[in-house]
Formats: C-alpha cells, structure tokens, sequence
C-alpha cells in the first residue's frame, strides 16, 4: 500500500509505501520508482539536512 505524502496541497509530491522501502512519483504510479532497504536511514538524512547544498 502506498501513502501519498501530507504536506502536498498541488498533487505533485511522492508517495512511500507502506514498509517504507520504496518512493514513487504520485504522478506517475507506473514510473520508476527508489527503492532501498535503508530507506528509513535515507529519509532521516534528508530530515536532517545531509543533502542540502548551500
């Protein structure tokens, strides 16, 4: 199952499935998809600003 992400208020966003090992675009269901089994550790960098530039 897959959640559509609440901070959206356009329809443009991602949705994470429901083990939390895969992203997709919400647009395109079908499309590719980022799937890793450390995608919790993924998402905590992103949290914590590891990949922002500036």
């Amino acid at each position: 199952m897959w959640r559509k992400s609440t901070k959206t208020n356009t329809g443009n966003c991602v949705e994470v499935r429901g083990d939390l090992a895969a992203l997709r675009d919400s647009k395109d269901p079908n499309g590719p998809r980022l799937a890793t089994p450390r995608l919790t550790t993924f998402l905590k960098g992103i949290k914590d600003g590891r990949f922002d530039r500036g």
